[in-house]
């Protein structure tokens, strides 16, 4: 794949991530302008779909660690509320294609997902260290109360910056208050 090639991609994605975040009802956007040449398949796009949410929430989850380290669940599940609420139509799409069914292959490619994003959860939050399906249940309970949370906001509440624990100061504002003072 070319440079070119590599960023039209992300262009595309990028395109079919917003009108996913605009129609709001979980149905794939085949029909943005660019899907079919970038694209394979449907598979293909909901396999790159997919990557986002899961890149956007370990880098989520990795910012609300430094921020709040001493209570590692409520992190993880702040993290997973904030990528939700930043991704609304990419989630909306994978849980539609995982609750519809979406065909056998990418049925199967979800379930991996899925799988694989639960375990982080669970060790992301100090409840488990093994890929197991203990772990797998685990974060199933905690991607539960993420979405527990998340359906508890009112429609209207404010979003707010950066990340969910923006109204904290971070561990690096208070080294640089005690650099101050």
């Amino acid at each position: 794949m070319t440079w070119n090639s590599y960023h039209r991609r992300g262009e595309v994605l990028a395109t079919v991530a917003a009108t996913a975040a605009a129609r709001r009802d979980g149905v794939l956007p085949t029909d943005v302008a660019g899907v079919a040449e970038t694209f394979r398949d449907e598979l293909d796009l909901l396999g790159a779909l997919q990557l986002r949410w899961h890149t956007r929430l370990a880098g989520r989850i990795d910012r609300e660690l430094s921020a709040q380290p001493l209570d590692l669940e409520a992190a993880v599940v702040a993290a997973w509320v904030a990528t939700a609420r930043d991704l609304a139509g990419v989630r909306m799409v994978l849980d539609r294609a995982t609750g519809e069914g979406a065909g056998e292959e990418a049925d199967r490619m979800l379930g991996v997902a899925v799988t694989k994003e639960r375990l982080m959860l669970a060790a992301m939050a100090g409840r488990s260290s093994f890929d197991d399906a203990a772990s797998a249940a685990v974060g199933a309970a905690i991607e539960d109360r993420a979405r527990a949370t998340l359906a508890a906001e009112p429609a209207d509440a404010p979003r707010p910056g950066a990340h969910a624990a923006s109204s904290r100061p971070t561990l690096l504002d208070r080294l640089r208050a005690a650099l101050a003072a």
